[in-house]
């Protein structure tokens, strides 16, 4: 068999379907081999994602690339060529890359108003935000994945699975990552992010009535986000850049120079309102239109899951017991117990107070499995790629610091307080989402639910490490400002601007709620108000490399006539994409901590090297790079590797 059955997608109850493997819950499909390599995969997804999703605010699914890596791993080194080694390697990249996407929702808040992320409380917090949300879904998978089989599709499982299935017909897929790989690890050590040789920055400017700047970053990591996410996510997100750059930074410029001599910008004394350049005007006041329409994208969000959260909730109450799929429900109710114990335990050690750590404990607990329920349903609609989590972790926050507001606490201590749960929350959430799919790929292949659970749970308590740990590295880079900043970490700015404006009333009001109307204007429109509102909040080099990278797909779409060879040439263009992503974050990341050590010097580029030239001969070596082993794809080589 080289193929899903149809029974896969529908047609079948899940109690009847025949899986992948047949007898696979009957074997061990881990073992030394599959246990280090998953968790060198999980260390790395979750390096890359928290390097490119705190400089872009955007993450991409660890699934499908972990499937890639993981059939070259299984190919090479194993003498059992297992499919169902290399599903729990998928499921453990997922882990890694899951973890990463909710720990750099809020945490880095807390460095951003100015306090210090403590190492061994960002790990018990992760750590237990894990056992609570593997917890949570071993109760309600067996309706999920079983008895819903056909109605929730999984589609991102199903994509794992199918590319699992043909790593066995062989293909260029792993080659390309590597390729990609390479070409982002050379470009990226070119330029500031580690050795400073080649200025990367194409920028332009205008002054006097009409006051703006356009950016563009040759950043092979954003080319690939680009090419992955395609040219619709791009575009919106590109269009709130234009609106910010193009219409509100030139208007607002244009009155601040009519302003008094003694007027002072808001959040900065030392800075005259006429005299505000394009950067503090994004940094003080388009900034936060930005992050009003992201709380209205996010609130509607929330809004528009009430139905779902509501169904969810009373079809798992009404859900039969299926224990055919091997799920040992004893095992899963332990760890959701030693979850809930470690939850009270985690809140006193962020307290102190045996008070606060029973009632906000309660409270994160109550909020995080009723959404990490919503999200293992809605992974099987849309994916983990799509799912709201920013609706969701809004949402919360806000119920959490009108809590806190009520009971007094607001000072900077309780503020630091408050995103330390918050962060719990949004760990079980994206935890949910990724451990539901995995789950839902170990179905379908015919692997053992038992198994998965224990290397997912490695990975991602591996991956709470490397995050964590990376966050402290990162943590001077987020405190740079202006012209400087390299890291716009949007949603953990937004999570630190409504928890700190709530508690203490230093908003910019009038920004936040014009942000607010805008967003609703844009959902009545039926736009998509997060992508915008990331659009508007993060720097135009960043969205307009990111479209780049959306139109390179677009390229080879419209110039690839026969549809075989389309199809062959965009899953090579995916691959190659994922090792720029990933080849970006790592070398980036190593960059950084080279310079921090002081191993590493950063050169001034020089001669044609410096200035705008350079930075297109950057881009153009990286475009023409990235396009010959896509275009050299053909139809016969078409598979997974």
């Amino acid at each position: 068999m080289n193929k899903l059955s149809k029974g896969a997608y529908s047609g079948v109850k899940g109690k009847d379907y025949k899986p992948y493997v047949p007898d696979g819950k009957n074997r061990k499909n881990g073992g030394n081999l599959i246990i280090i390599a998953g968790i060198i995969l999980s260390a790395i997804f979750a390096a890359s994602t928290t390097y490119s999703g705190m400089k872009v605010g955007l993450t991409v699914a660890a699934g499908i690339p972990g499937s890639i890596i993981g059939s070259g791993i299984v190919a090479l080194f194993s003498k059992e060529k297992n499919i169902l080694s290399k599903n729990i390697l998928s499921g453990m990249s997922t882990a890694g890359e899951g973890i990463a996407s909710g720990l750099i929702f809020v945490l880095p808040a807390i460095i951003l108003i100015g306090g210090k992320v403590n190492f061994f409380e960002g790990v018990l917090i992760g750590g237990t935000a894990v056992l609570v949300s593997i917890g949570v879904i071993g109760l309600v998978q067996d309706y999920l994945l079983v008895e819903e089989h056909g109605n929730l599709v999984y589609p991102e499982a199903m994509a794992i699975s199918e590319s699992l299935v043909a790593s066995n017909s062989g293909g260029d897929s792993l080659k390309n990552m590597g390729i990609g790989f390479g070409i982002s690890g050379v470009i990226t050590a070119a330029t500031s992010s580690v050795f400073g040789w080649i200025n990367n920055i194409v920028t332009y400017s205008t002054n006097g009535l009409y006051k703006t700047k356009f950016d563009l970053e040759a950043n092979p990591m954003l080319v690939g986000i680009g090419f992955i996410v395609g040219l619709d996510v791009a575009l919106t997100m590109f269009a709130g850049a234009l609106l910010t750059n193009f219409m509100l930074i030139p208007l607002i410029a244009y009155f601040t120079e009519m302003a008094a001599s003694s007027e002072t910008v808001w959040n900065a004394s030392s800075i005259l309102v006429k005299d505000a350049t394009v950067t503090d005007i994004a940094g003080s006041y388009t900034k936060y239109i930005g992050a009003g329409m992201m709380i209205s994208g996010g609130l509607i969000g929330a809004i528009k899951l009430i139905p779902t959260i509501v169904s969810s909730i009373k079809a798992t109450l009404a859900a039969k017991k299926d224990t055919t799929n091997g799920n040992n429900e004893a095992a899963g109710v332990g760890i959701l117990l030693a979850g809930v114990i470690l939850t009270f335990v985690m809140g006193f050690v962020i307290s102190k107070n045996i008070f606060i750590a029973l009632f906000i404990g309660l409270v994160s607990l109550i909020l995080s499995a009723l959404f990490a329920i919503v999200a293992g349903r809605l992974t099987g609609t849309i994916g983990t790629s799509n799912l709201p989590v920013s609706g969701m972790t809004i949402a919360s926050l806000v119920i959490m610091t009108l809590i806190f507001v009520i009971m007094g606490w607001t000072s900077q201590a309780d503020n630091i307080m408050l995103l330390l749960f918050a962060t719990f929350v949004v760990v079980v959430i994206s935890t949910a989402g990724g451990y539901t799919q995995s789950q839902k790929a170990t179905f379908i292949m015919g692997g053992s639910n038992n198994e998965m659970r224990k290397y997912y749970m490695i990975a991602a308590l591996v991956g709470v490490v490397v995050v964590v740990g990376v966050i402290d590295i990162l943590a001077p880079q987020l405190q740079l400002t202006g012209d400087e900043i390299q890291f716009a970490v949007p949603q953990a700015n937004l999570m630190a601007t409504l928890t700190q404006g709530i508690m203490q009333g230093e908003l910019p009001w009038l920004m936040i709620i014009s942000g607010i109307v805008l967003g609703i204007i844009f959902f009545l429109l039926d736009l998509s108000v997060m992508s915008l509102a990331v659009g508007l909040y993060l720097p135009i080099s960043t969205t307009s490399i990111i479209l780049v990278g959306a139109l390179l797909k677009v390229f080879v779409e419209k110039t690839t006539k026969d549809e075989l060879t389309r199809e062959s040439r965009i899953s090579s263009g995916i691959s190659l994409s994922s090792g720029l992503i990933a080849g970006g974050s790592i070398i980036g990341l190593l960059g950084i901590i080279l310079q921090i050590t002081g191993i590493v010097d950063v050169a001034t580029p020089s001669g044609f090297f410096s200035g705008n030239s350079g930075a297109y001969l950057l881009l153009v070596v990286l475009l023409v790079t990235s396009l010959i082993p896509i275009l050299r794809t053909k139809a016969s080589k078409q598979g997974i590797e």
